[in-house]
């Protein structure tokens, strides 16, 4: 199942698949104050409770700033507190820079592809 929601700009898609229960976010543009709470809003809803696993597909995403790193955070909260985990998928390399500048590639398992955060 795929649900895509319509972006803040035409540049930015978000879309949500579910794979062996194990919800799917991919990212595509970028990601910046203008789509926050967008952002937030697609890796946090999942009906009325959190999704306990997701993985964030990130191979899209050409630019992220600290807009996209709140959300990131906002998640894991979420998904640790539901006794599950949030992992990162297919970062490019400023992404991934960036994640590992702030610590959170620390934090957020970051992973070379969705297989790999699905199984690791």
């Amino acid at each position: 199942m795929t649900d895509t929601h319509g972006a803040a700009r035409p540049d930015l898609s978000i879309g949500h698949t579910s794979i062996d229960g194990i919800r799917v976010v991919t990212v595509r543009g970028e990601i910046d104050r203008a789509i926050r709470e967008e952002l937030t809003e697609a890796l946090l809803a999942y009906g009325s409770v959190p999704p306990p696993r997701t993985v964030v597909d990130l191979s899209g995403v050409t630019f992220m700033d600290s807009s996209g790193i709140n959300a990131l955070i906002a998640a894991h909260r979420s998904t640790h507190d539901a006794q599950g985990w949030l992992r990162i998928a297919g970062a490019q390399a400023p992404v991934l820079r960036l994640l590992e500048i702030v610590g959170l590639d620390q934090v957020i398992g970051c992973h070379p592809t969705v297989g790999h955060a699905l199984t690791d």
